[in-house]
């Protein structure tokens, strides 16, 4: 098996305190790896150390070289990493185009790609939320790079915008390009990545496959029902529900029945007690020094 990325104990703290306690990490290549958790976890912290932002205070970071090129190249997308403002679109594109030794002609191609091929023309700090993310993939992808580092690309985006952020993401997969993807969404996590790590505090305190990670947790698969007259019911698991969804069956009260097995959701409060979201609300987020410090 071929690692594109490995980490190995890496902890890093700012101002006494840890934000990444010995992290031992392996991205196979080709895949969508997965950091999930919330805010103030250490995501951003991680994807700034990968990518060669910040230096971890102890732990090595291994970059596998391709066999077929004398150098891994890699590029990131961070919402600190910088689009010009006065600048338009297009003239973004070109100025990172010339950077990476990347034909013009890219440019047109990735605009249309995601969808910004009307805004050529229009400053970078006219655009919304959406199009700047959109625009910042752009970039990242114009490097043609065969590692990607995304932290929190779908981050406030409506609906549409993250499904084509989404695409993307899956046709560079396809490509072979390796992606390690920050996220707090399980969904997208679940859909996106091959593998998950659950981040929380600095640590990592599970991974695997979303289904492996999953079953490990699963007590059992619950069934919801609602009955003819409207009435619902959920049972906890198969067996404790058998006799009586059996006779309801056999009297045709049954307007609609699915089950449910554990969620990434469900896991990450078995481990921590409490919601990603809720996390989100109520942690300091130490990681705001790191981005405050990287951006001065």
């Amino acid at each position: 098996m071929k690692y594109a990325l490995q980490l190995h104990d890496v902890s890093m703290s700012f101002a006494q305190k840890e934000v990444l306690s010995h992290i031992d990490l392996q991205v196979e290549s080709g895949e969508i790896m997965g950091i999930l958790g919330p805010s103030g976890a250490g995501k951003t912290t991680l994807i700034h150390i990968v990518s060669g932002r910040l230096k971890q205070c102890e732990g090595s970071v291994i970059f596998h070289r391709d066999l077929e090129t004398s150098a891994y190249r890699f590029n990131a997308m961070m919402d600190t990493l910088g689009l010009y403002d006065r600048l338009s679109v297009y003239e973004n594109m070109e100025f990172f185009a010339d950077i990476y030794h990347r034909d013009r002609s890219d440019i047109d191609e990735l605009l249309q790609r995601l969808g910004l091929q009307e805004a050529t023309h229009t400053r970078c700090a006219k655009l919304s939320k959406g199009m700047r993310s959109r625009l910042s993939l752009a970039r990242a992808l114009l490097a043609d790079a065969r590692l990607l580092f995304l932290d929190e690309p779908t981050a406030g985006l409506d609906p549409l915008s993250t499904q084509m952020i989404h695409r993307l993401l899956l046709a560079e997969k396809a490509k072979g390009t390796t992606i390690l993807l920050s996220t707090h969404h399980m969904e997208e996590a679940q859909s996106l990545c091959d593998h998950i790590a659950l981040l929380y505090q600095g640590k990592i305190m599970e991974y695997g496959t979303p289904k492996q990670i999953c079953m490990r947790y699963s007590c059992g698969t619950a069934i919801h029902l609602r009955l003819n007259n409207d009435m619902e019911y959920t049972f906890q698991s198969q067996r404790d529900g058998a006799d009586q969804i059996y006779q309801w069956l056999k009297e045709e009260r049954i307007a609609s029945l699915h089950t449910q097995e554990a969620s990434l959701e469900s896991v990450f409060i078995q481990l921590t007690g409490r919601g990603l979201q809720d996390h989100a609300h109520h942690h300091i987020d130490m990681e705001e020094t790191a981005k405050r410090d990287i951006a001065q």
